[in-house]
């Protein structure tokens, strides 16, 4: 494409110039440091490690929140308990409860049954009302309902879950809002390091959240676990009102070389049909349908991992309440190191290397899928090795981050004009997982035998594996043909 300069139309009306462009017909990059594009992605980073925080501490506290006292069923290849420190007294003030396991499930996945609700709405009013305050009130009212939850417990079982559900509402609208917030701010060759940046708050939210999570159990009472994590909520609210705008054209503070440079570096990827969805291409659209199996797939192996690793650390390997957070949370801090450095590699070898997109997304797909699968399994057949368990799983997790450069933003490739919707309609199928995973899982180890949990693994790596096939044969990455009237290739 040759070089242009001059003025654009951009979708809002205003006319906007052009940056020349080079040789190579790459538009100049703006410089990164202190830079809006990567202020929101430190912003949107801190809302997603919100937004798994007030999702992942009730698999802690739920540890806590169950009466020990009950009859058990354990079998003798359940590892014995490790050595644990007295507890405070303080601490036995909060109650407790006599839940099944399969009363159990049901309150870890119940979150899901509100989540998959406002997936597709979420990325359709993100693109017709804007992303900003969607997203915010979104996570506002989750933070809100976590507050409530201890005394939601409180009422009974029914109360909580339905608590949980209303959660998963508002987290619900998270990921499609920033996917349309992104479609107008990343431009093509940082899409890699801005997303992984943003989208390593959920890892660092989880990390953080375990091994807090059981510190708080363990000194102040699982109630406070709720009432700390809902207040860093609320001040995530404030911060994400006041900084943070649906687009480079209607930030106040932007230099002009960062909004000239990501306008045009967009200009050739963004849909000129204002208002019109072309539904019947996204729904029928083979690339589309590959990220749907890979998402789907993906989840499954990492909700199950999310929700019932803190109760496998408990009722198998026998860690106590404060180990056990900080062991759960290990494999996630080497999924959020591993996130990072595949998105700075990704594009790399796109932009340095000119590897085409498809190449690239694959690559990272199959590693972050099959990887995971492998040593999950692994993890299933060491017994009561500590060592070893925990070190499978951390491999496990870790190479799951390589996803995140892979089918986890092929959205934005493919069509970045409605990524929201198609990354509500993909999270959609990818939440199924998070709602019928735990009861499943639950339902299998009622026992809590270590043969009981390598059936659950066993499913989980099937599941990666023939997700990361059916990516590999099917996915692709340029805009689709009915995305844009004129498609702009990175490579198929």
């Amino acid at each position: 494409m040759a070089a242009r300069s001059g003025s654009d139309t951009e979708g809002d009306g205003q006319e906007t110039p052009l940056l020349p462009r080079g040789k190579d017909g790459r538009v100049p990059r703006a410089p990164a440091c202190c830079s809006s594009r990567y202020g929101l992605a430190l912003l949107s980073c801190y809302g997603f490690f919100v937004v798994y925080s007030l999702r992942v501490n009730l698999s802690v506290a739920m540890v806590d929140m169950l009466n020990t006292t009950r009859q058990t069923n354990h079998s003798a290849s359940v590892c014995p308990a490790h050595p644990s420190p007295a507890r405070p007294k303080h601490n036995h003030t909060a109650n407790v409860y006599n839940w099944d396991s399969e009363t159990q499930g049901w309150i870890l996945g119940s979150f899901f049954y509100g989540y998959i609700l406002t997936q597709i709405p979420g990325g359709y009013l993100a693109g017709r009302f804007g992303a900003k305050w969607l997203m915010g009130f979104g996570i506002l009212g989750t933070a809100v309902f976590t507050l409530l939850t201890p005394l939601a417990a409180n009422l009974g079982a029914s109360y909580l879950i339905a608590v949980r559900v209303l959660e998963g509402v508002g987290e619900g609208v998270s990921f499609p809002a920033m996917y349309t917030m992104w479609a107008a701010w990343a431009p093509p060759m940082e899409r890699s390091r801005l997303l992984t940046i943003s989208y390593l708050g959920a890892q660092l939210g989880t990390v953080i959240s375990l091994p807090v999570s059981g510190q708080i159990c363990f000194y102040l009472g699982w109630t406070y676990v709720f009432y700390i994590f809902g207040a860093i909520g609320l001040v995530w609210f404030v911060l994400w009102a006041f900084f943070v705008f649906d687009s480079p054209n209607t930030h106040p503070r932007i230099s002009d070389r960062e909004r000239l440079y990501i306008t045009s570096s967009l200009r050739n990827e963004l849909s000129t049909s204002a208002g019109f969805i072309p539904w019947k291409a996204i729904l029928t659209s083979r690339p589309l349908l590959a990220i749907v199996v890979a998402h789907f797939s993906y989840n499954w192996t990492f909700y199950t991992l999310l929700t019932l690793l803190p109760t496998y650390m408990s009722d198998i390997l026998g860690f106590s309440i404060q180990q056990n957070g900080m062991l759960s949370a290990l494999p996630y801090v080497g999924c959020a190191l591993f996130a990072v450095v595949s998105g700075q590699i990704a594009d790399y070898l796109r932009e340095t290397c000119l590897y085409p997109t498809v190449t690239v997304r694959k690559c990272f797909s199959v590693v972050g899928m099959i990887g995971p699968a492998v040593f999950l399994v692994a993890a299933g057949f060491i017994g009561c090795d500590y060592t070893l368990a925990i070190t499978f799983l951390t491999l496990s997790s870790s190479l799951g981050g390589v996803s995140a450069s892979g089918f986890n933003i092929n959205h934005l490739d493919i069509a970045p004009s409605y990524a929201g919707i198609l990354l509500g309609i993909t999270n959609t199928f990818a939440t199924i997982p998070g709602m019928v995973g735990p009861v499943i899982a639950r339902s299998l180890t009622q026992h809590n035998t270590i043969a009981e949990w390598q059936v659950v693994f066993y499913i989980a790596a099937a599941i990666n594996v023939f997700g990361a096939l059916f990516y590999s044969v099917f996915g692709r990455g340029t805009v689709q043909p009915w995305a844009i009237g004129e498609v702009y290739h990175h490579g198929d």
